[in-house]
């Protein structure tokens, strides 16, 4: 019976959509605090103002089942904002038909006041 529930539990975890992250901060850059990830905003592409660039964010994002836009930018800024970003944008994007997963690169920014 035990086997049974850890199936049923495998099963229905991979019906789970998923957004996996990792970031890597620039060298030489300042270390800022962390912000609130609702203060950062995602941006379609590199700001106009003055900016810094903090590092790069990584996003693995599952096809099948589908992650929702929500939760893909929901990821973006939780990542963006550890970095103390208050703004991200992607730079490159593309789908991995062997991984069956899309994936997404961003810049974390700092945006000047």
């Amino acid at each position: 019976m035990k086997r049974f529930w850890t199936v049923l539990t495998l099963m229905l975890a991979a019906c789970i959509p998923y957004v996996d992250a990792t970031s890597t901060r620039y060298s030489g850059m300042d270390k800022f605090s962390p912000i609130d990830p609702a203060a950062v905003q995602v941006l379609d592409r590199e700001p106009k103002q003055r900016h810094d660039r903090l590092g790069e964010v990584k996003l693995n994002i599952s096809l099948d089942p589908p992650a929702t836009v929500a939760d893909i930018d929901n990821k973006l800024r939780e990542e963006a904002a550890r970095m103390g970003a208050n703004a991200i944008y992607i730079i490159d994007g593309g789908i991995s038909a062997a991984d069956k997963q899309r994936k997404l690169v961003g810049i974390a920014v700092r945006i000047r006041e």
